[in-house]
């Protein structure tokens, strides 16, 4: 398991162009490795996971190409993390607003703090979403609730959020804390190829695969897990707790 942080508290852990490069880097790196079987994004402090992109920054991108550079490059950052291997989790320790909302659905899971929000704010600069976090927005929860949090700039708290499926696990004592520890126990007691494996057939739902190629995928996993010698010794461990 490795944590990253975005260290930049005192811009509330705003998203200038070097911080996604930085952040997209690490994450291929990380999950490059053969033993690592989640990544955990956070921001620095407790007030901000991440604020969005940052505004100084964006007060020079004023044409057509300067929009689009900004959009590519900021969303091909976030598709590292849509396309990293392993599981990517975002620990929401505090409020994940503008493009830091777009960083937090980029992830596969989020783990909200009791004090955290998630809002998708563009609306207050007179912008939409940019960075892909639309399109995430409306498959995780449906357009309707879509519509009504991006038109409506809502901040949303942790309990609205586990109800509509925006935020996976409340996590009230921190990320040293026992409700961390709870939640992501299972997924590390899980061997890193299945982790893989699993990771392989939700990214192609969210890709868009058809039904077949979602199917495809599935059967390319299963030959490689069920073969590992992990399966055989759990299954073995299974059967003698059967026989005792």
């Amino acid at each position: 398991m490795v944590w990253i942080t975005i260290d930049r508290p005192h811009k509330h852990n705003a998203l200038a162009g070097h911080v996604l490069t930085s952040l997209a880097q690490a994450v291929v790196q990380e999950s490059a490795l053969p033993n690592t079987r989640l990544v955990l994004i956070r921001g620095a402090g407790e007030r901000f996971f991440a604020a969005g992109g940052d505004l100084l920054e964006l007060s020079d991108v004023r044409d057509e190409a300067a929009t689009q550079a900004m959009a590519d490059h900021s969303r091909g950052a976030l598709d590292a993390i849509r396309q990293c291997p392993v599981p990517v989790l975002a620990y929401l320790n505090g409020d994940a607003i503008g493009g830091g909302a777009e960083l937090a659905l980029a992830c596969d899971l989020r783990l909200q703090a009791a004090h955290a929000r998630i809002g998708f704010i563009q609306a207050r600069l007179a912008i939409s979403s940019a960075w892909g976090g639309g399109p995430d927005l409306c498959q995780l929860i449906g357009s309707a609730r879509a519509m009504r949090l991006m038109a409506r700039c809502e901040m949303v708290g942790v309990q609205q959020a586990l109800d509509w499926g925006l935020s996976d696990q409340l996590i009230s004592d921190g990320p040293d804390g026992q409700d961390i520890q709870t939640f992501l126990a299972p997924m590390l007691a899980c061997p890193v190829h299945v982790l893989r494996a699993i990771k392989a057939q939700t990214s192609a739902w969210r890709n868009g695969k058809n039904y077949e190629q979602r199917r495809d995928v599935e059967r390319q996993q299963v030959m490689r897990t069920w073969l590992h010698d992990d399966h055989w010794s759990a299954s073995d461990r299974f059967l003698a707790k059967g026989n005792q």
